[in-house]
């Protein structure tokens, strides 16, 4: 779907990495939550809690997961990261996405 109905946002933004990931939370009306941001290029290294799939909507870079080899990702693919875990990201280009927590 090509956006959110019917949601609140959080108005302060989650700033990471000096910057090079913003984000905004968003809280859907079945009180899922969703972050929904851009990473300017670079290599950044995230911590999970939950589990989350990474929808990426533009752009382009590749991604690691603990012991796995580096996967390519663009825009209309999606990855998977569990809970308590970590990945590596890195953008080539802005990659826009949005995370959605288990």
């Amino acid at each position: 779907m090509p956006q959110f109905d019917q949601v609140s946002v959080v108005k302060k933004a989650n700033v990471f990495f000096d910057g090079r990931c913003v984000s905004h939370t968003v809280i859907l009306a079945d009180g899922s939550r969703k972050s929904i941001g851009v990473i300017m290029p670079s290599t950044l290294t995230f911590n999970t809690a939950a589990a989350e799939r990474m929808e990426i909507i533009a752009g382009t870079g590749r991604y690691q997961l603990p012991g796995d080899a580096w996967q390519s990702i663009s825009a209309g693919q999606h990855f998977d990261v569990p809970a308590d875990s970590q990945f590596e990201i890195e953008a080539t280009e802005p990659l826009h996405y949005v995370c959605h927590f288990a």
